[in-house]
């Protein structure tokens, strides 16, 4: 049983491979331009494992409690890299802080603990903003018109390296919200350091392709890849 079902994640995982290489093609982008995450919210860490045994490197966790949890197990597969791509708590700062790459900042106090952390550390931590382009209540993230001053309050910090910009589309259809990756994009273009933004995160199971091609960096893939998640995370 288990040797089926990571047959049937590896399938799962080079199908949304060569999705990502068609939607790379169709824009006129080389592959490497693109990195997948694999989001294993929910997932048991040997889920994780086996992803990572079938070649995927990158995976993306919401709760700073479930993802040490599978760090720990996995301490031994040293080729995974964790991102956090989940709403960040001020007093877990430090836990998020050793992530290869934060994906949600948008929370001044919440950019100054993370630059804290990289001082103590010494190493700068690698972070993007979350931009919330439709305004929903029940996602984090700046309005758009407020992009350029957090920008500017986050220059002083030493110890946080902002690389880019993130967003979470509304459940709908690809064409129907491809209008919102381009937004993202024109908008990181408009900043005063976009050479610096290079990182656009944004586009998940049901839209990757169309995020990339509008510029995605970066695509953050659960249930293509891992199918339904059969346990809740926890905080």
């Amino acid at each position: 049983m288990a040797s089926a079902m990571a047959d049937s994640l590896s399938a799962r995982l080079a199908a949304v491979e060569e999705q990502i290489a068609s939607a790379c093609r169709r824009a006129g982008r080389p592959r490497s331009d693109v990195r997948l995450i694999g989001v294993t919210k929910g997932m048991e860490a040997a889920v994780v494992r086996d992803a990572a045994a079938a070649g995927l490197c990158c995976f993306g966790e919401n709760y700073v409690q479930e993802w040490v949890a599978k760090r720990d197990a996995l301490a031994d597969v040293t080729s995974v890299a964790w991102h956090f791509i989940g709403r960040i708590q001020r007093n877990k700062a430090a836990a998020v802080a050793e992530a290869v790459l934060v994906h949600s900042l948008g929370d001044l106090r919440v950019a100054s603990a993370l630059d804290a952390a990289g001082a103590r550390r010494g190493r700068p931590v690698r972070a993007l903003v979350q931009v919330n382009l439709g305004g929903e209540e029940t996602k984090g993230g700046l309005a758009p018109s407020a992009l350029a001053e957090f920008l500017a309050a986050l220059r002083p910090l030493a110890w946080l390296r902002v690389e880019g910009l993130m967003m979470i589309p509304p459940p709908l259809d690809p064409e129907a919200i491809r209008g919102s990756f381009r937004a993202l994009r024109e908008l990181r273009d408009r900043q005063a350091d976009a050479a610096q933004l290079r990182e656009l995160s944004m586009g998940m199971s049901a839209d990757f392709e169309v995020a990339i091609e509008e510029g995605a960096t970066l695509v953050r893939v659960g249930t293509a890849i891992f199918g339904p998640r059969t346990t809740r995370g926890t905080m």
